[in-house]
């Protein structure tokens, strides 16, 4: 656990949910740059409660907004295994709900400065 420390990065496992291809292949591109193992991308949320049923994860990067469905299913999934996790979302934050409002909210577009610090951030609060 101290490597975490050093390189918090390196080694975790992030399911990423995002319905749209580009911006999935970037946030991948991103996390795997910075050695982490990606689980999905999943571009439903029924395929990303699959994914995460069926894979060990360690935090996820949640896009608010899932081909239409918002994405409150998978977060609430990862509320109940105690797991972290930021929104990605073209929506402005305050239009996360209220419950959800605790969690790191990443308005797109965003650098991969801004994003892989939330990721850190997010796990160290974890």
């Amino acid at each position: 656990m101290s490597s975490r420390k050093t390189e918090p990065l390196k080694g975790l496992r992030v399911l990423v949910v995002e319905d749209q291809a580009p911006i999935a292949l970037q946030l991948e591109d991103m996390l795997v740059e910075s050695e982490c193992e990606v689980v999905g991308p999943a571009s439903r949320v029924g395929q990303a409660l699959r994914l995460l049923s069926d894979n060990d994860v360690d935090a996820a990067v949640l896009d608010l907004n899932v081909a239409g469905e918002l994405v409150y299913p998978v977060a609430d999934a990862l509320e109940a295994r105690g797991l972290p996790y930021v929104f990605a979302t073209g929506y402005d934050p305050s239009d996360v709900a209220g419950r959800y409002g605790h969690h790191r909210v990443l308005q797109k577009p965003f650098s991969r400065r801004v994003f892989l610090q939330a990721i850190r951030d997010t796990i160290r609060q974890d």
